[in-house]
């Protein structure tokens, strides 16, 4: 009934029923390529030679996104598998097959006797189909269909029940992968790569990293950071590249061997353990005769459009600073008839008590500048701020009314971002980041205060992890003061940046500080 990820073994199916999420390197990707599908999209997972799914769950980002990703992360979000609390509580539960254990799920043997499943696919498909019809067809007699499969009789599920099920999947299957060939049929060539080739993959990309992406004024930069927003950013659709693949095996290695040729200056970072590139010699022959592709913007579907629309709405950011009368001025919003309930800006706040002075003609007449304090005013900008034994003022420059006015009422602010707004009491707070060293001399990125400025920190957590190619979560503060985001490396600036360009925080509420600096 559902479209299913395949593991690329039994050993896998020990994590997903142990409670864990499915990640993308435990699946095995069929020669086809990898199905179509859309965040949030419910699928199964199989092992090779069963057919009874083990898991069900929801995809936690689509099939592109994950090409874009080199099909690493969280591919399935697990909410209910094989032997869990929901599976316990049901009256009669039974085991699928014999190919399912206490601890791990295999292929069943029945099953794997009675028709060929391969580790790339989950239904046989082309020129075997009709060898294995005709093995089906004399097992379960003339009244089988073409697709179904011959699987064990189980007790509480009949024969037929199952291979229905097996058949809607099968179609299925096939409806996916059929669409999705043409686009990634590129997938497979990672699995071809030679060394050579990655080697060459690896210059490409760095060539085209400084051409386009690398300035001058960004060094000296980590190699991690060169690697992840850099180099990565510019391999070719469906190419996954690893450096373990090629032949130099380490990160590190390879930008020395760069800097060897004389591409780049590279120096070693022992505090941080990491190749820091310092330098781009741009006079370089394989820099000058090496043309950067422009790339181009791949033209979306209306629904994808849309969907990226939306997500520019999150820059929308707009935060307006504004007060509501409070004890001490309400008599002068009562003596214009204002509305003492509502919210007003400085510049409004300032006209209410400038309309104030001159309708009791308190312009001082012989120094314009000047205004006198009557009792009601003097007490909406002083009472409880002079100290006993000294004098109240008898005047007050007209420069300094307006900001002493304003002073004596209840601060608040409207954060809007697209169609969503929310008024909060008070100044806005700002957005924390900190970076600190953890046991083993590693560092960590805290993020905290987000959610007042309307971003959600689950989705917060999610873009970093991809943009950072690493791993972060999100816990909640003590005393419900929001979500802390947790960002594994010293990545403070990039993610300041992030906040400022992709979701037009301004810099004036995002406070930094690095624990790490000595």
């Amino acid at each position: 009934m559902l479209p299913s990820f395949m593991l690329k073994g039994g050993e896998v199916s020990r994590y997903v029923i142990g409670g864990a999420d499915l990640m993308f390197p435990g699946i095995s990707v069929p020669a086809e390529g990898l199905a179509s599908f859309s965040a949030g999209e419910p699928w199964a997972v199989k092992v090779p030679g069963n057919a009874a799914p083990i898991a069900v769950g929801s995809t936690t980002m689509s099939s592109s996104e994950a090409i874009k990703a080199g099909l690493r992360g969280k591919a399935l979000r697990i909410t209910h598998y094989y032997r869990d609390l929901l599976w316990e509580s049901v009256e009669g539960h039974f085991v699928p097959n014999a190919g399912f254990y206490e601890d791990a799920v295999f292929e069943d043997p029945v099953f794997a006797s009675s028709v060929h499943v391969s580790d790339s696919s989950e239904v046989a498909s082309g020129t075997s189909s009709d060898q294995q019809n005709e093995d089906k067809n004399n097992e379960v007699g003339e009244s089988s269909d073409a697709n179904v499969v011959s699987v064990p009789q189980q007790s509480s599920v009949t024969e037929l029940d199952f291979q229905n099920i097996e058949q809607v999947t099968a179609d299925v299957g096939d409806m996916k992968m059929a669409d999705n060939v043409a686009a990634d049929e590129s997938i497979d060539e990672q699995h071809t790569l030679s060394a050579e080739d990655v080697d060459a993959y690896l210059d490409r990309c760095l060539l085209q990293a400084l051409h386009t992406t690398v300035k001058d004024k960004d060094l000296p930069m980590p190699g991690s950071t060169l690697w992840s927003n850099h180099v990565l950013p510019c391999r070719p659709s469906g190419i996954t590249l690893d450096v373990k693949k090629s032949s130099h095996k380490k990160l590190s290695k390879w930008l020395q061997a760069k800097s060897s040729s004389g591409l780049i200056s590279v120096k070693e970072d022992k505090y941080k353990k990491e190749t820091v590139i310092f330098s781009v010699n741009r006079s370089h022959p394989d820099y000058s005769s090496f043309k950067p592709e422009k790339r181009q913007e791949p033209k979306l579907p209306p629904s994808a459009s849309e969907a990226t629309g939306g997500s520019h709405s999150k820059k929308m950011l707009e935060v307006a600073e504004i007060y509501k009368p409070s004890v001490h001025v309400n008599p002068i919003f009562s003596s214009v008839g204002a509305d003492k309930g509502e919210l007003y800006s400085a510049s409004e706040a300032s006209d209410i008590v400038f309309k104030y002075i001159e309708k009791e003609n308190l312009v001082k007449p012989t120094n314009k500048s000047l205004v006198v304090l009557d009792a009601t005013l003097c007490d909406a900008l002083f009472k409880g701020t002079v100290k006993k034994g000294s004098t109240y003022p008898t005047e007050i420059h007209k420069k300094d009314l307006g900001s002493t006015f304003v002073s004596r009422m209840q601060a608040h602010c409207i954060v809007t971002r697209g169609s969503e707004s929310v008024v909060r009491k008070g100044s806005l707070k700002t957005i924390q980041i900190l970076t600190e060293r953890r046991q083993g001399n590693k560092k960590v990125t805290k993020v905290s205060g987000v959610e007042q400025f309307l971003i959600d920190a689950e989705a917060l957590a999610s873009e970093l992890q991809k943009k950072f190619a690493c791993s972060t979560s999100v816990q909640e503060l003590p005393g419900k003061k929001g979500n802390e985001v947790l960002i594994q490396g010293g990545v403070i600036d990039d993610v300041a940046r992030h906040l400022v360009e992709q979701y037009g925080v301004p810099k004036r509420y995002i406070e930094i500080l690095d624990k790490t600096k000595r």
